[in-house]
């Protein structure tokens, strides 16, 4: 049921006027309350009117008098409070559409909203919406929003999506950036289709509307062994990714010449491809594209050097970390790097084979609880075993139930019965890793 109240902050105003757990939010100053953004939207008044429909069915009519932008002290059962939309796109390269059969029924849901976007950073395609949609973020200033833009081609982009209302993107865009939207961009690009020249084009016409479009993370393909059916399509291989690395980094030079900023990034993974160095930290600013892959190995490195020496050089131990194929040889380095400055560590590294979605998928965060149970299960793990925490699930989907929980349903709780060894969850920091393993190695 929407708009169900589930926690009121103490000392709150919702507190004071006797808005409970359990309540629903049905208007404010008669306004219905479609979601989060609806909600912040239409609290920041100064006088409120507000309708609560208790569990009895009993409607109160509350009126509110308070600081402009004060909070309510309200927390929902659902951040979306209705239905998210849907993807209507049948992209070429969808992931989703790469799934096998008996994952949870959650995983085949293709959410399209902005209101994740804003939320949680989801990215979205722009397809479904209406006009009134895109005034609606303009008017609520529902900024940043993440879209995945894939080329600014619009014949290529209806062939891409499979979606023939999908070719007004830049339109679109132009429309969200005159009205001062800051947006965060993407392309999955795929080899053959929407690199070279047409991947030049579009970044060339996503650049001509910065800074409203602050970046454009450009993230190879990937493959699944479940592509029965589909279109078939070639990955990127070493020749390939330097050939884009290439072509790309002119683009990077020119934009840090107009404006101190390279605009367009690729992922990790094409320089891991190419067999290439990954950038320096300046190249990757704030790191805002982690999520997309972009800067993971070169923070990790960055941040465990900024930090050794916070390593405790009196404990002792031996700890195992998992983690993808294509940054097993990065994070070997930075294990090394722990244990020439405290030589009693000893870290061992173990890369995880993707069986579960095959072995073109090479990266941690796609790995399973089985694939890992099936790899470790042969090694000595040491006194713990530590995790990157993009093996695990989040989203609006899922609830607090899910904490730890990898994409095939195994809880990190069930893989440390199985492995007998107690799991350690790290971020993407090396100074997280410095100190996970401060707190947890014993002293001599």
């Amino acid at each position: 049921m929407k708009n169900i109240i589930s926690k009121i902050l103490p000392n709150s105003i919702a507190e004071e006027v006797e808005i409970e757990t359990g309540d629903k939010l049905v208007s404010i100053n008669g306004n219905e309350v479609k979601d989060i953004i609806d909600y912040k939207f239409l609290i920041t008044d100064e006088y409120l009117e507000i309708e609560v429909e208790k569990p009895n069915g009993e409607i109160w009519e509350i009126e509110i008098e308070k600081e402009y932008d004060e909070d309510l002290g309200i927390i929902f059962k659902e951040a979306i409070l209705d239905k998210p939309m849907s993807c209507h796109n049948k992209c070429i390269f969808c992931f989703i559409d790469q799934l096998p059969e008996g994952m949870r029924e959650t995983l085949y849901f293709k959410d399209d909203d902005s209101r994740l976007s804003f939320l949680q950073g989801n990215f979205l395609t722009l397809t479904n919406m209406k006009d009134e949609d895109i005034d609606r973020i303009i008017k609520y200033r529902i900024s940043p929003i993440n879209v995945s833009v894939h080329t600014t081609n619009p014949e290529l982009r209806v062939k891409m999506l499979n979606n023939r209302f999908a070719g007004n993107i830049y339109d679109i865009l132009k429309k969200l950036s005159d009205a001062g939207i800051k947006i965060n961009t993407q392309v999955v690009c795929c080899k053959g289709i929407n690199d070279r020249e047409e991947l030049l084009k579009t970044i060339e016409d996503l650049y001509n509307l910065y800074p409203s479009v602050q970046n454009l993370a450009v993230v190879p393909l990937g493959v699944t062994k479940f592509r029965k059916n589909l279109k078939e399509l070639e990955l990127f291989d070493r020749i390939s990714s330097k050939e884009l690395i290439k072509h790309v980094s002119q683009l990077q030079s020119k934009y840090i010449k107009l404006s101190g900023d390279p605009f367009v990034r690729l992922s990790d993974e094409f320089y891991v491809m190419a067999q290439e160095d990954i950038p320096s930290s300046e190249h990757y600013g704030s790191y805002e594209q982690l999520e997309d892959g972009i800067g993971m190995i070169r923070m990790l490195r960055e941040t465990i050097s900024n930090t050794i020496g916070n390593l405790n050089l009196n404990i002792s131990g031996s700890i195992s970390m998992v983690t993808g194929v294509s940054a097993e040889k990065f994070i070997k380095e930075a294990a090394k790097e722990i244990m020439d400055a405290n030589p009693k560590i000893k870290i061992n590294v173990i890369a995880i084979k993707n069986e579960y979605f095959g072995k073109t998928i090479t990266v941690a965060g796609l790995l399973t609880g089985r694939d890992i149970i099936n790899t470790v299960k042969d090694h000595e793990l040491g006194d713990y075993l530590i995790m990157p925490n993009n093996m695990l699930k989040k989203g609006y989907e899922l609830g607090e139930e899910a904490q730890g929980l990898l994409l095939d349903d195994y809880k990190v709780s069930e893989l440390e019965k199985i492995l007998k060894r107690k799991i350690l969850i790290c971020d993407y920091a090396g100074d997280d890793l410095i100190s996970i393993i401060n707190k947890n190695l014993e002293e001599d």
